[in-house]
């Protein structure tokens, strides 16, 4: 019998330097030291975390506040702060007025004044603007790292129960939830691989060049009507403008790699790519054409009024826009059921086959960072942003009644509009591309591209077009229009709050057969259930 040997494709192993090694080794010893208290008390260190953070997003607003009015305030009028050659103005907002500082250092008591004249010294350098920048980008990147370890631990859980099983379960005890902590210690802890015959410098380059896009798009990203780190008026154009640069990344993956399979992932991607992004755009011009502006905290300001002034519900052309731009944000971000790029069943893993480690993982840090920031743009482009389903006047009776302090400013966030109005909003549609991901079949590369050329490409430049003739019949003073505009708009609202009320109804019911769903065995037996 004639045996048939595959030849061997030598490596080139990479050590990492003593940074890298340090980090790791104080990443474990710290894991380990921790561990028995992370055990016992998982779920309240992740509820604490989450409230924790909420409250750093808040401190960091009340500092930067703090400093404007008491230190930038002061300069102006000759004070002990005067303006310096390098420091500059910072457009960056962070949801706090400086008028709230001084009622709440009244409200603190004695020692919070007491402290008033050291803070002035202690955050002098925030006067400047390279200064906060540096503070907000740290806050960036923090929110940045966290949106997608959590997001992959999240898809990992969905993906379980509905295979009917519970996904991870042992690693910080309350149903996994830092599963992803610790694949990201023992990625830093592997050993990085480059072929022999690879394009070394491109092979290394290629994992920022798609990791570095996303982060950049959080960028001009509100989160609030004040909680952006840098507000543009073109900030829509910046936002795709980066995200369309890590098909780069993705294209020297496959090339450097000298492997045939990353290869055929890459040309997919770039092919992906390239035509989806088309239609995506047309769709984006419906909101935009409705509004006049490329800002999208304006855009999200138009949408203040209730669940009825969304602009997805602003006529027909405008939702099936928001369907539209949801179904290319797919393609666009890899996601099932268009990701050919990385079609395990015929690419093995597609243009990353080769990596290994740390780098590895910067592809899919990527490709969650991207998944939040197209739900972001979806929301706050369609769904009313930052701003709840209900009407501004009742935030204003609330107002009225409760008056300007901090807790009415909590009230009116939890209830009206904030950053958790958004982020709720953009986990629901996580949830969706999840949900979507671990449903639907993979469609080939044919069917892929037949969809954008001939169905999505000329629905969008239809959708335009009639959304551009809705809005010019709209300002055009006709009252009978305008009846007819209003009648529409709540007939298409209606047909949205229809669909917003079945998905909690639906999960109510899967909650509820939970363990017909999984089987008492399974979820009685294993630690963490």
């Amino acid at each position: 019998m004639t045996q048939f040997s595959v030849p061997w494709q030598p490596t080139r192993r990479v050590e990492y330097g003593p940074v890298s090694r340090l980090i790791a080794s104080m990443a474990v010893g710290l894991y380990r030291l921790l561990s028995p208290f992370v055990s016992r008390f998982a779920g309240l260190i992740l509820i604490s975390a989450v409230i924790g953070t909420c409250f750093v997003v808040w401190l960091h607003a009340l500092v930067f506040a703090y400093v404007d009015l008491h230190i930038l305030g002061p300069a102006a009028d000759g004070g002990m702060t005067p303006p310096t050659p390098y420091g500059y103005s910072s457009p960056s907002t962070w949801g706090l007025p400086p008028s709230m500082i001084t009622p709440l250092i009244e409200q603190g008591g004695g020692w919070v004044a007491s402290l008033s004249g050291p803070l002035q010294y202690l955050l002098w350098p925030l006067q400047f603007g390279i200064v906060r920048d540096v503070v907000g980008l740290g806050a960036l990147m923090g929110l940045f790292n966290l949106i997608p370890m959590y997001t992959i631990w999240w898809e990992r859980k969905v993906a379980g129960r509905i295979q009917s099983r519970l996904g991870p379960m042992r690693v910080g005890g309350w149903h996994g939830w830092s599963q992803s902590l610790a694949d990201g210690i023992k990625l830093l802890l592997k050993e990085d691989l480059i072929p022999k015959d690879a394009d070394a410098v491109l092979f290394r380059l290629a994992p920022y060049l798609a990791i570095i896009p996303s982060a950049l798009a959080f960028v001009a990203l509100p989160f609030g009507a004040t909680y952006v780190f840098r507000e543009l008026d073109v900030a829509l154009i910046f936002t795709l403008g980066v995200l369309g640069i890590e098909v780069i990344g993705v294209i020297l993956a496959g090339w450097a790699s000298n492997n045939k399979w990353s290869v055929y992932g890459a040309m997919r991607e770039a092919c992906q790519m390239v035509s989806y992004e088309i239609p995506m755009g047309m769709a984006l011009l419906v909101p935009i054409v409705t509004v006049g502006s490329l800002s999208l905290r304006r855009i999200g300001d138009v949408q203040s009024d209730g669940w009825f002034s969304w602009l997805a519900f602003s006529s027909p052309f405008a939702l099936v826009a928001f369907v539209s731009y949801f179904i290319a944000s797919l393609a666009s971000c890899k996601r099932a059921p268009f990701d050919l790029p990385e079609a395990e069943s015929e690419l093995v893993a597609g243009f990353h086959t080769e990596y290994s480690g740390i780098r590895w993982s910067f592809f899919f840090f990527a490709e969650y960072a991207a998944m939040f920031v197209v739900s972001g743009l979806a929301v706050i482009l369609f769904l009313g942003a930052w701003n709840s389903p209900l009407p501004s006047s009742w935030a204003a009776s609330v107002s009225d009644s409760l008056g300007e302090g901090v807790f009415a400013r909590g009230v009116n966030g939890l209830l009206f509009s904030g950053p958790i109005w958004f982020v709720a909003k953009c986990v629901f549609f996580l949830y969706v591309q999840i949900w979507l991901r671990w449903t639907l079949p993979r469609i080939r590369i044919d069917q892929v591209l037949y969809g954008c050329v001939q169905v999505l490409l000329p629905l969008t430049m239809v959708l335009l077009l009639g959304n551009t003739l809705w809005v010019w019949a709209s300002t055009s003073g006709d009252t009978s229009w305008a009846t007819f505009a209003r009648a529409s708009n709540w007939v298409v609202g209606g047909i949205g709050a229809v669909f917003a009320l079945m998905f909690p109804a639906i999960a109510a019911y899967g909650f509820y057969h939970r363990r017909r769903l999984v089987g008492n065995l399974v979820v009685d037996a294993l630690p963490g259930s």
